[in-house]
């Protein structure tokens, strides 16, 4: 077994926000901090930090603090941000369309080579540089492409027999935005990305501050 297989799926969770905030410092000109500045920016504590990058080696010297660029390299790797990966998109709708159109996807190495619809009026548009294609072409085109990552952007009514397509045709990374979480074989790894369970989480709170207010007044 990696000695990676047995961190916690929170701490890795954790490290692509660590990556995106040791880049805000690049472009700030900063070379050095420290886990107490980290934590300022990030909202985790400095002790947690500290104990998540331990998991990886440390990176830092105490007194010193963490090399700016080393570490935020060093999470890249961790990540495997430091490879190129070929991602497709099944639906092309507004959901589809909007990820396709993502810069940040393109800063970070990930390029979308394609999108998948069943919709005449979208087949043969491109966004940037993808075309959509037919969603009918779906598995010749992964039998003559390597692709890393499938994107999901279908209904939910199709979304799993779409999901077991593309495991059939070798792809074992799916990004799900379907409004259903997807069940897959163990050696398949999904991340359903449910909008709206945010968007409740955020009326929540809301509601709470309301409620707050009102008995303050």
């Amino acid at each position: 077994m990696d000695k990676h297989d047995r961190i916690s799926p929170a701490v890795i969770r954790r490290l692509p926000k660590y990556y995106r905030y040791l880049g805000e410092l690049t472009k700030m000109g900063i070379n050095k901090t420290s886990s107490r500045e980290l934590s300022e920016m990030t909202g985790f504590s400095a002790s947690q930090i500290r104990q998540d990058l331990n998991n990886f080696g440390g990176f830092g010297q105490q007194g010193f603090g963490y090399d700016v660029e080393n570490l935020r390299n060093e999470i890249a790797k961790i990540l495997g941000l430091d490879n190129k990966y070929k991602i497709i998109i099944v639906g092309a709708g507004n959901i589809g369309q909007a990820i396709a159109n993502y810069t940040g996807f393109y800063e970070a190495d990930y390029e979308v080579v394609a999108l998948f619809d069943k919709n005449p009026k979208l087949i043969g548009m491109s966004i940037r540089n993808a075309m959509i294609m037919d969603s009918d072409d779906l598995e010749d085109f992964l039998e003559k492409e390597k692709i890393d990552i499938a994107v999901i952007c279908t209904p939910k009514s199709v979304s799993q027999q779409v999901a077991e397509q593309l495991v059939r045709c070798g792809i074992h990374a799916i990004w799900n935005f379907a409004p259903k979480d997807l069940k897959m074989p163990e050696n398949v790894h999904v991340e359903n990305v449910h909008l709206n369970e945010s968007l409740f989480s955020l009326t929540y709170y809301y509601n709470r501050m309301n409620k707050e207010k009102s008995k303050n007044e």
